[in-house]
């Protein structure tokens, strides 16, 4: 890995002697919208590789999808046209925030009147827009989940009440597949909880090639432990139940199933346990083979399979072990031989690309080296070449390379310092460029396959002009080299008129669970500007540091925290602390820490285990022991309780009460369905029996990122007085 050259990385100055600056307020942040730059968003690739399309607003409430040339930006027609659709269907107007185009582009799936469920799941009411006569018609009289065209779009499948349905579009007929869902019980086609927060996924159903067979999970959470979440509002608060396993605690026995849409699903045999896990299924360019990665529920052994359609057969393609865990990958390219796919592997030590065989051999090591590939763009298979994302010129960077698929001819296709993707077109020709960095917020260009600029769509002029109006102070990256013999990324935020003759108070901000990364150059967002005003308006010093088990320095750097969360990375936050305290402008009394989920549970572990450095510190949403969370992201670097005990209780912040000397603030949303409101319930039993004060802050109905309407400016508010009051 590339380490940083001397201490200055970047400096963030945006003054002007123009004109008087602008304080930076909590209302400019969380009410006003004042640092959102513009985005681009919507932005899907047509087939014939020189067009994309994206939504816009148009006349009278309507929503329109326009296609534009991806050379010059000229407007080439208008795909999707809400007014014409309301007319051709008597209605007043048509407004949607989202589509999805079948593979030939003739028609649409539209979802409206969409409600959210968890992290990634929802229900909508289904329309599928026919291009031909812009009529509309309903994929099914309620709101259903998860409604997706097979490759021919003459079919789209979804779930509803947890069974699994295929409506034939040119018969207008609809089948149930499967007929046993039912609530909190068995789910058919869809994913449970644990699933969908931890693995990242909610849809449980996947058309093969050919569009004549689906893949589906059927989950059996009938013994998987309930969770009762209290909603308020009405005379009898209403209670949200769902399953939740926690740590040691059962899981859903969990199966996948082959149907050809006219007869009974049939099981793979790949073992119906509770203590394994089924995270991907995805069909390979051969309609008879499916692929399935499967983990043991130590989650230290990772395996591909490959299940023949036809026999159900199963095969191991590949397998891979760990004496920590193996992280799964959504970055596996299947290609259309139907004989070789791409993937992406932490196997080395560092995540890297690899070219195999279907039955398992590795063909190439496509990239290698002491830096990780971030991303997977894209294989084109034409031109034999890979694009992806890495870290090799800086961790705290991101750029986009070409690569043939052999490992020869790297080509690095971004310049500029700081964090760059790309969303190539399918012909491979052009891609559509985001780049951002601490100073620079997104830019977003039209280039072609070796990097150079076609056009550009976005520079933020404008938006770059307003932050120009408001008192901004530096903030520069640095390695940080501790005492404890570690080196770690850090950038802090010094107030703009900072006197080096002068003593500070600092605030540090945390974040620290696993392969996550806060230091890194790219736009900051609205934390930043919150640690601005307190910068300049208030004098404080603001550091962040990425302790030991954070990402994109090696699967060693990261897992060395396993079986031990929160030991490791408190030290590292304690040690840093200390350094900050020693410099000539610190007030090494006056050292606080906030952070938010993770970052809660490592802020309450720092005013606790470090009570002799931190005078004061925040947790919102934090873990206080670890016996409370979900088992497939506790388990992995902590196996059970059963198994580590110690390891549980030694690091989790309800053991540590007893040491806690400064002020504290702990906040809560009552309805985070996530880290659950008990954390901070018992951690506040907990003070209150050992008669340490403490304050605290709780948000009626509001899940774990507690927004919504005045929220976060409430929030803010809260927890500047705190700052102010006690730091």
């Amino acid at each position: 890995m590339k380490k940083l050259s001397g201490i200055l990385s970047v400096l963030f100055v945006v003054v002007s002697s123009a004109y008087a600056q602008k304080s930076v307020t909590l209302e400019d942040i969380w009410k006003k919208g004042s640092f959102f730059p513009s985005m681009i968003s919507g932005f899907i690739n047509l087939n014939d590789g020189a067009t994309y399309c994206k939504i816009e607003r148009g006349d009278g409430g309507n929503t329109q999808v326009v296609q534009y040339a991806y050379a010059t930006g000229e407007k080439t027609g208008v795909l999707i046209d809400g007014k014409a659709i309301a007319s051709a269907n008597n209605m007043g107007s048509f407004a949607f925030g989202s589509f999805t185009l079948s593979s030939d582009e003739q028609k649409a799936l539209i979802p409206v009147a969409t409600q959210p469920i968890y992290r990634h799941s929802s229900r909508s009411i289904f329309y599928v827009w026919d291009r031909a006569t812009n009529k509309l018609s309903q994929v099914a009289d309620n709101k259903v989940m998860y409604a997706t065209f097979n490759p021919q779009a003459d079919k789209v499948a979804y779930v509803y009440e947890n069974n699994l349905y295929v409506k034939d579009l040119v018969k207008s007929k609809t089948k149930q597949l499967t007929k046993d869902g039912a609530f909190n019980s068995i789910i058919n086609g869809a994913v449970d909880w644990v699933y969908e927060e931890e693995f990242s996924m909610s849809r449980g159903f996947e058309w093969n090639a050919d569009g004549t067979k689906i893949a589906y999970y059927r989950f059996d959470e009938s013994n998987v432990k309930q969770w009762d979440m209290e909603i308020y509002g009405k005379l009898y608060p209403y209670h949200s139940k769902f399953k939740y396993p926690k740590a040691g605690e059962d899981n859903s026995v969990v199966d996948v199933y082959i149907t050809n849409l006219k007869n009974k699903g049939k099981k793979i045999e790949i073992g119906s346990e509770n203590d394994q896990y089924i995270p991907r299924i995805k069909w390979t360019k051969d309609p008879n083979t499916l692929s399935v990665q499967r983990l043991n529920r130590h989650q230290n052994r990772w395996e591909l399979l490959m299940v023949d359609a036809k026999t159900r057969e199963v095969s191991v393609s590949l397998e891979e072990t760990s004496k920590y865990y193996v992280d799964i990958t959504d970055d596996i390219i299947f290609l259309n031989d139907k004989q070789h796919f791409v993937i992406k592997s932490e196997r080395s030590g560092f995540w890297h690309l690899y070219l195999h065989k279907v039955e398992g051999p590795r063909v190439f090591e496509i990239t290698r080296g002491d830096w990780e590939v971030e991303n997977l763009l894209g294989v084109d298979e034409k031109n034999q070449k890979v694009y992806y994302t890495s870290t090799e010129v800086s961790s705290m960077e991101r750029h986009i390379y070409s690569i043939d698929i052999d490992g020869k001819n790297k080509m690095q296709l971004s310049k500029a310092a700081g964090t760059h993707s790309a969303a190539f077109s399918n012909d491979f020709s052009t891609y559509l460029h985001t780049y951002n960095s601490a100073n620079t917020p997104h830019v977003y260009t039209i280039r072609n396959n070796k990097g150079e600029l076609v056009r550009t769509l976005e520079d933020n002029t404008k938006f770059k002009e307003t932050l120009k109006g408001f008192k901004l102070g530096p903030l520069k990256f640095e390695n940080i080299d501790l005492p404890n013999g570690v080196s770690l990324n850090s950038y802090t935020i010094k107030p703009a008129n900072f006197d080096a003759t002068k003593k500070y108070p600092l605030l540090m901000f945390v974040y620290g669970g696993p392969g996550s990364q806060q230091v890194q150059d790219h736009w900051l967002w609205s934390n930043y500007f919150w640690h601005q005003m307190l910068a300049n308006e208030h004098g404080y010093v603001i550091a962040c540091v990425d302790n030991r088990g954070t990402g994109a320095r090696g699967a060693e750097f990261k897992k060395m925290t396993y079986l031990q969360l929160g030991k490791y990375e408190t030290e590292d936050q304690i040690a840093a602390a200390k350094y900050y305290g020693k410099l000539p402008y610190i007030d090494a009394s006056r050292i606080g820490i906030w952070g938010w989920s993770y970052g809660g549970y490592m802020s309450s572990l720092c005013l606790t285990k470090g009570a002799d450095v931190f005078k004061t510190a925040i947790a919102v949403a934090p873990v206080t022991n670890w016996r409370y969370y979900d088992n497939i992201y506790t388990e992995r670097y902590m196996r059970t309780p059963q198994e580590n005990a110690s390891g549980y209780d030694d690091n989790s912040p309800i053991n540590h009460v007893d040491k806690l000397k400064g002020k504290y603030l702990i906040i809560h949303g009552t309805a985070d369905d996530n880290v659950h409101f008990q954390n901070s319930a018992e951690m506040v039993k907990k003070m209150v029996n050992l008669n340490i004060p403490f304050d605290s802050e709780y948000y009626p109905n509001r899940n774990h990122g507690i927004y919504g309407g005045n929220t976060r400016l409430h929030l803010f508010n809260r927890m500047t007085e705190f700052i102010l009051e006690n730091l």
